[in-house]
């Protein structure tokens, strides 16, 4: 029983690896055609290019400075706007417009909205995309924070405040370390959204703004797939570390908090 789990553990690590594998291995290609199982041609040219700052370096770089922006400003403004929802007397209908933002594919919202961006003059611009991926990642916090306000936290103002402690002593001094994993989780969370968006980035974005997501599809169409593959391993790093971070530091937090 005990060989059998670890065989089907060890078929499950093994295909979630094996794509990464071959990516890395294209990667490090020059020349890889049918039928041969393995390229012809090894080189890290293409990974030395990156060093340099080529096109795909520039693409990381815009991508990583979008996601931090679009993760902070949505994760602090969802925070502070989902406990307004939570004790307003219209909590449900405010609720429910953080839920129309998915009610359409990003494109088709995207499409919806160009007119506008256009108007403000910033269609093609990275402040453009930005304020396009928070119409996303702003309503996911929302959601994602407003089972957070329970009675549990209301009581623990009211303690305070009966204690002689104000509103910000309240927030600063209870509030925020209670909400630290959440928080910290949800900023992971509206990174990756950001991270992996394609559809807003590419319509309100006009091929302008080059992120990593644009790269990849754009090498794709271009059948240049050592590079594609480069740029999907350059998308692939980031998820992988913010999932290390969560299960050494946030999941052993909780573990040791909850003893």
């Amino acid at each position: 029983m005990i060989k059998a789990k670890t065989i089907l553990r060890f078929f499950i690590a093994l295909v979630c690896i094996l794509p990464v594998l071959i990516l890395l291995l294209m990667s490090v290609s020059k020349n890889w055609v049918f039928p041969f199982m393995l390229p012809q041609t090894y080189t890290a040219e293409n990974w030395l290019e990156l060093l340099r700052g080529n096109s795909v370096a520039v693409s990381l770089l815009v991508s990583v400075g979008i996601a931090l922006l679009v993760a902070f400003v949505s994760t602090v403004a969802g925070f502070i706007t989902s406990q307004l929802i939570a004790y307003h007397a219209k909590r449900k209908q405010l609720l429910l417009l953080a839920y129309l933002p998915f009610v359409l594919s990003p494109v088709i919202l995207a499409v919806c909205l160009k007119f506008y961006f256009n108007r403000l003059h910033i269609a093609g611009t990275v402040l453009g995309v930005v304020l396009a991926q928070m119409i996303i990642a702003f309503p996911y916090c929302i959601i994602f924070f407003i089972g957070f306000w329970n009675q549990r936290i209301k009581q623990y103002q009211m303690l305070v405040n009966t204690l002689g402690g104000n509103n910000y002593y309240a927030f600063h001094k209870i509030i925020l370390p209670v909400a630290k994993p959440m928080l910290l989780v949800c900023f992971f969370q509206s990174f990756l959204i950001s991270w992996f968006e394609y559809g807003l980035t590419s319509v309100i974005g006009y091929g302008k703004v080059q992120t990593l997501t644009i790269k990849v599809y754009q090498f794709l169409t271009e059948a240049n797939m050592f590079y594609a593959a480069l740029s999907c391993c350059l998308l692939i790093l980031p998820p992988v570390i913010l999932l290390w971070v969560n299960k050494k530091f946030i999941f052993r937090e909780n573990t040791i908090n909850s003893h």
